[in-house]
């Protein structure tokens, strides 16, 4: 009996750290979160910015539009955005499964350590690949790294338009978002506010030093997105099993009560059963 109370209360010091562990893991999750969301307004806003100034030149009517329409020679290109690390449920397989009618036609260029292993189960081998930084400072350099490998591919020829696809959170649950980087809509640029701006730069020069600045924005906050909704579906799943652990934690501690009842129960018959010996 004294040893199976020793392994019960084992088994309950392993639950408990397990459950520490796992509300570490939800605590860094919720942090991450909050950083990259609050982190989103400023790069909306830089976004805009630099929407209003590609506007505004190309209001001014300098440069034909064909400079920036681009023609369609090459073949599409995805960037997609997985997840990072573990511990995050489905979040990788709804995004490769929101895309996997496209990758036969198109170049693929893939961000996430966890999503590049799941990819290669699936027998999917992108083009290029990335790893998301494990802190937000670090998403402005991988939007570097991917902006100079999505140019190399257009410059070769091969990719002449570009969806980027990336994970927001909204109302508690993952959603797969899709969007087009290339070539600029002009549609969705804002409308032109104000007088003309003087430029000391040739349009073209211009645009295409502006479209850069805008490409960049817009991959820093797919990525801000997707770091935020990778978080949230891990403190999501740390959650449950941060539940699971309670249930199973109550449920080793009743059997120890039972265990401990059982063995007072039998010392009692014990002694009683030696006092009937010596009054007998």
């Amino acid at each position: 009996m004294t040893e199976r109370l020793a392994d019960i209360n084992a088994r309950i010091e392993g639950v408990r750290q397990l459950g520490a562990v796992v509300n570490a893991m939800k605590g860094i999750a919720a942090a991450r979160a909050r950083t990259a969301r609050a982190q989103l307004d400023a790069v909306d806003s830089y976004a805009a910015t630099i929407a209003a100034a590609i506007s505004s030149v190309l209001a001014s009517g300098a440069m034909p539009s064909e400079e920036t329409a681009g023609a369609d020679r090459g073949e599409p290109g995805l960037l997609v955005f997985c997840a990072e690390q573990g511990f995050a449920g489905a979040f990788t397989e709804r995004v490769l499964d929101s895309v996997v009618e496209d990758l036969g036609a198109a170049t693929l260029f893939l961000i996430g350590t966890r999503g590049l292993s799941i990819a290669r189960s699936r027998g999917i081998a992108p083009a290029w690949s990335a790893a998301m930084p494990s802190h937000t400072p670090g998403v402005p350099k991988l939007a570097d790294a991917i902006a100079k490998a999505l140019y190399r591919g257009a410059d070769s020829g091969g990719v002449d338009r570009l969806d980027v696809v990336f994970t927001q959170w909204r109302s508690g649950r993952a959603v797969v978002a899709r969007r087009t980087l290339l070539p600029l809509d002009r549609c969705a640029l804002p409308p032109v506010k104000g007088t003309p701006p003087l430029k000391q730069l040739p349009a073209r020069r211009l645009i295409e030093s502006l479209g850069a600045d805008f490409l960049h924005a817009q991959i820093c906050k797919a990525a801000l997105h997707a770091f935020a909704a990778e978080n949230e579906a891990r403190m999501a799943a740390m959650t449950a099993a941060g539940d699971q652990i309670g249930r199973e934690l109550d449920s080793v501690e009743a059997m120890l009560r039972r265990v401990r009842q059982e063995a007072i129960t039998a010392e009692i018959i014990e002694l009683g059963a030696g006092v009937s010996e010596v009054i007998g």
